[in-house]
């Protein structure tokens, strides 16, 4: 212990250690070279050391490195000041979306499907009923399967041709969306003087072949809006046209059918307008007024996309065609005329719109000399062949997922719109009257059956809240929620929804209801569950389609595929809503007859359930895009 504390205190108290004085430098070199010079200095002196300099350097430290320790410290380190803050983003709304007059155009044209699509659902059950009526309500519920069934069958067969034509260079997309809404106009109108099944299933079919606007109109909105802030809102105008097609169509369906009927007192026999016998043709064709209004509607928006549509294809669009021209004049006609209506203009002196308005000696200065020169025309770059991608490198691992989950939200969304006017419209269970016979009373939670027996006017109504539901829903809440949790997480939760949405609406049957059967369900209960199952469906739908569409469009590895792409999506969709409708409202008309409502339903949720788990797979593709480089 003596023995340690002695060698402590000779570290402490070293005898015999001079402190040296250290050297002043009296060169006038720069400072910073003499701290490289002490630097070097104090390396070459610790380096060249024996192993007995080394084992004793913590007790004897040499004097050229006391002198290092010592020299003069450097300049002070002044850190560096913080950055500024990055600028904050700018809020997107709806009033900073680019190009508003050509998404106008394409929203009308968008329009066009919906309102007519959804007007003829509010009806289609008693329009088939009408045809024959000694069908079952399990047969009508399977023919108006088939009949929507037949559209899409259509549409499946001929959306990728379109899709296909719309990328070409020779056609377009503002060709096809002509097309598309012609073509759809005059199936409509041959549909409304349909008068046999036969009939109604082959107008079908030819208005969905000649429709390929969906796909196309999704293309021309993403070639649009290229900036991705703007996306979000610019995909959400195509299922906003959606939901006010849905308000619309079937409230001007429901009140437009069979006038005669709805409106003896007018259209019947012994009213003004009718005469003795009624309005002839409205008696014949009780289900065409709907139809000749759709067609009217559909006729003027293949007319403004004719004058007022810019085509978005790369390589058309230097090359405005006779319509944008026509537009062109129509529009100064019009300015011209208001301008002449609210101001006074002096003319210009020899009509020259490039000379000054001033005193007519005053000379030119050279600024405005130039100013006022006629501008010398821009060369014309020489066109170079456009790179297309094959068609085998589009299908990547992404693009094949989400077609699959596209495929099982579409069947379902497809099935519900179908199903939902005929659940309405199915008679009430009757335990007088049970239909089938067997079924003498109702065993929930499985067996039991009936729909809601509601009239055309009421299904209208009934389905216009969808549509408002849907609106708010978008204009509202969906805006803000996609931009905090992102297209994908939107996508990926809005599919959970559907399963619970499908199990639940049979059970709307149950509800009580004010009236007895066989008249319509009515009350204030029936009609708040109405209310709420579609507020589900209708959150679902909200979330789930533009988001799909977003992530659909982001998904095409290369540019020169994205019509094609969507033309696909497009005839997955129809394909989905072709087995779909028909399919099932063939087990819903299975399910009447063995008293199981709810059959076709829940086997929906099934599927709901495995789309949800296909699409959770999914995930944003738009790093692909471009990729693809030409080889």
């Amino acid at each position: 212990m003596q023995k340690g504390a002695s060698v402590r205190r000779q570290l402490q108290e070293p005898s015999g250690f001079e402190i040296p004085t250290p050297r002043r430098r009296t060169d006038s070199t720069d400072s910073s070279f003499a701290t490289t010079s002490h630097r070097s200095s104090s390396f070459e002196t610790l380096s060249p050391q024996s192993e007995d300099e080394r084992a004793d350097h913590r007790l004897k430290p040499s004097r050229n490195f006391y002198q290092l320790s010592i020299s003069p410290s450097p300049a002070r380190y002044t850190p560096p000041e913080d950055p500024p803050p990055p600028p904050e983003p700018e809020k997107v709304t709806w009033s900073s979306l680019p190009r508003k007059r050509q998404l106008l155009v394409l929203v009308l044209a968008r329009l066009s499907d919906p309102l007519a699509n959804t007007s003829l659902q509010s009806y289609i059950y008693y329009q088939l009923s009408s045809f024959d009526r000694s069908l079952p309500p399990s047969k009508i519920a399977a023919q108006a399967g088939l009949v929507s069934a037949s559209f899409s069958a259509a549409q499946t067969l001929t959306a990728i041709v379109w899709g296909t034509v719309a990328d070409a260079p020779w056609a377009g997309r503002k060709f096809v969306i002509m097309i598309g809404l012609c073509g759809t106009g005059v199936g409509i109108l041959g549909y409304g003087f349909a008068s046999t099944w036969w009939q109604a299933v082959c107008w079908r079919a030819f208005t969905g072949g000649l429709n390929g606007n969906v796909a196309v109109i999704r293309t021309a909105v993403s070639e649009t809006v290229k900036e991705k802030k703007y996306l979000s809102r610019a995909f959400l105008l195509l299922p906003f046209c959606f939901n006010v097609g849905v308000i619309i169509g079937p409230v001007l369906g429901g009140l437009l059918a069979d006038p005669v009927g709805s409106y003896p007192g007018i259209f019947g026999p012994g009213s003004a307008l009718g005469g003795k016998d009624g309005v002839w043709w409205m008696r014949r064709f009780p289900y065409s007024p709907p139809n000749i209004l759709s067609a009217i509607y559909l006729f003027c928006a293949a007319t403004m996309v004719f004058l007022f549509l810019e085509e978005t294809h790369e390589a058309l669009q230097d090359k405005p065609g006779i319509g944008i021209r026509l537009g062109r004049l129509l529009i100064r006609f019009v300015k011209r005329i208001l301008r002449r209506r609210t101001h006074d203009y002096t003319s210009l002196p020899n009509g020259d719109v490039n000379t000054p308005i001033g005193p007519p000696d005053t000379p030119l200065s050279a600024d405005d000399a130039i100013e006022m020169a006629p501008a010398a025309p821009l060369p014309t770059p020489k066109s170079q062949p456009r790179f297309t991608l094959p068609l085998r490198h589009l299908f990547t691992k992404n693009v094949l997922t989400l077609m699959t989950s596209h495929f099982l939200m579409a069947m379902g969304l497809g099935t519900f719109n179908s199903l939902w006017f005929v659940f309405l419209s199915t008679p009430r269970f009757d335990p007088e009257h049970p239909i089938p016979p067997s079924h003498k009373t109702q065993q929930p939670p499985f067996k039991f059956t009936g729909g809601l027996g509601l009239p055309p006017a009421s299904v209208g109504i009934a389905t216009a809240i969808l549509g408002m539901i849907g609106i708010t829903l978008q204009l509202g809440l969906y805006p803000t929620v996609s931009g905090r949790i992102g297209t994908l997480r939107s996508y990926q939760l809005a599919i959970c929804i559907f399963p619970i949405v499908y199990t639940l609406t049979p059970y709307l049957s149950l509800v009580p209801s004010t009236s007895d059967p066989p008249a319509p369900v009515s009350g204030a209960r029936i009609w708040l569950c109405i209310a709420g199952v579609l507020s589900l469906q209708v959150l679902g739908r909200t979330f789930g389609m533009p988001s799909e569409a977003i992530l659909i469009n982001n998904s095409a590895p290369h540019p020169s595929r994205l019509g094609t792409l969507h033309g696909i999506s497009q005839s997955v969709s129809s394909c989905a809503r072709t087995l779909g409708p028909a399919g099932w409202a063939w087990v819903y008309g299975k399910g009447l007859s063995i008293g199981v409502v709810g059959l076709a339903y829940w086997g929906m949720a099934i599927c709901a359930i495995v789309g949800a788990m296909v699409g959770n797979r999914a995930r944003e593709g738009e790093e692909e895009m471009g990729k693809q480089e030409e080889r």
